[in-house]
């Protein structure tokens, strides 16, 4: 199996994309339903774009050591800082016949098999949350839930769903608040508060991720609120045109909150170079979601895997040619940002 042939799969299947030979949102902007980024897509785009300005120091004089990838994600170990970004509606946003089940079950399957862990979808229809929770029940527990900022009614629907349950870690996408649909939806979302991010941690009860902070501000409200981690994110580029780009907010709210939480960070990462470069800016990890649909779609479980071994062997070719051996070597002093 190579890269091109899972793409050649998924081809057909995935009628929304347009497979463009770079990942990049420009022929794709503002399809959604679809792959694209919000309105004029800049967001997406940008994201890409932005990431091509972050270049990588070359430095091979260094002591020869084997390159360990590994990494952990609160104290649990991965085999590399790179997790599957949630995704859901994959029909309508990919306009693959693929259930959200066999979805799921892709991913977290071909996570897992890559050493490392998938974070999960939610939408209107509560089985969207549902049917993860209990495909992760399969896997020992080893996915992340992502629950949207319903309005409490749709929180507690959830809540009491996974009480039960064993799952490795709770997520809420709080840029999802703006999304049309689902400010229609029985519970609609809602902007979240200190208050209410604060009350659906201690209703979690396991660690709890806040995605979406693109702020300095935001990343500290996270904190504030007893956030054990955070996603630098603007939903791939898709609730809000005209954003910066991820990879530019990422070095600033790195320096504000320093250790005192995890920092993961996606939208427009396609290689392990670009996991580099996140890594460098401060990121503890690293999400990715568009080719991990397609590799699902394309190949299931084991194009997921072969995607992220693909990533980590990537990665371990960028850290030999700057003389990192292990994750925590890589440092803003491997990379120059252009002005």
């Amino acid at each position: 199996m190579n890269w091109n042939e899972v793409i050649e799969n998924a081809k057909g299947k995935a009628v929304k994309c347009r497979f463009c030979p770079e990942c990049n949102g420009i022929a794709c902007k503002g399809q959604i339903p679809g792959l694209g980024g919000k309105g004029s897509g800049s967001s997406f785009i940008r994201n890409v774009e932005k990431l091509k300005e972050v270049r990588i120091n070359l430095d091979v004089l260094a002591e020869n050591r084997p390159i360990d990838t590994s990494s952990t994600l609160f104290s649990y170990p991965v085999s590399l800082p790179v997790f599957i970004a949630p995704i859901a509606g994959i029909k309508n946003n990919y306009g693959a016949e693929l259930s959200e089940s066999d979805y799921t079950e892709a991913v977290v399957k071909g996570a897992i098999d890559a050493g490392t862990l998938a974070f999960c979808g939610d939408g209107v229809n509560p089985n969207m949350f549902f049917e993860p929770v209990d495909i992760i029940q399969k896997y020992d527990g080893l996915g992340i839930c992502t629950i949207k900022p319903w309005s409490q009614g749709g929180i507690d629907e959830r809540i009491n769903y996974i009480k039960d349950k064993k799952i490795f870690a709770l997520a809420s996408d709080v840029d999802a608040a703006g999304l049309p649909l689902l400010r229609n939806a029985p519970f609609p979302v809602e902007n979240k508060s200190v208050e209410a991010l604060a009350k659906l941690k201690k209703q979690a009860q396991v660690p709890f991720i806040v995605k979406g902070v693109m702020t300095v501000e935001g990343a500290l409200k996270a904190l504030e609120a007893g956030a054990d981690a955070i996603v630098v994110s603007n939903h791939g580029g898709r609730v809000l045109d005209d954003c910066l780009a991820t990879i530019e907010v990422l070095p600033n709210i790195k320096k504000t909150v320093g250790d005192k939480m995890t920092i993961l960070v996606d939208g427009g990462f396609r290689s392990g170079k670009d996991v580099f470069k996140a890594l460098a800016l401060g990121a503890d990890g690293v999400l990715i979601g568009r080719p991990i649909g397609l590799a699902a779609i394309g190949n299931h479980a084991e194009g997921v895997t072969f995607y992220l071994k693909k990533i980590q062997s990537e990665l371990a070719e960028t850290m030999i040619m700057t003389g990192c051996n292990k994750i925590s070597d890589i440092s803003e002093k491997c990379v120059t940002v252009l002005k």
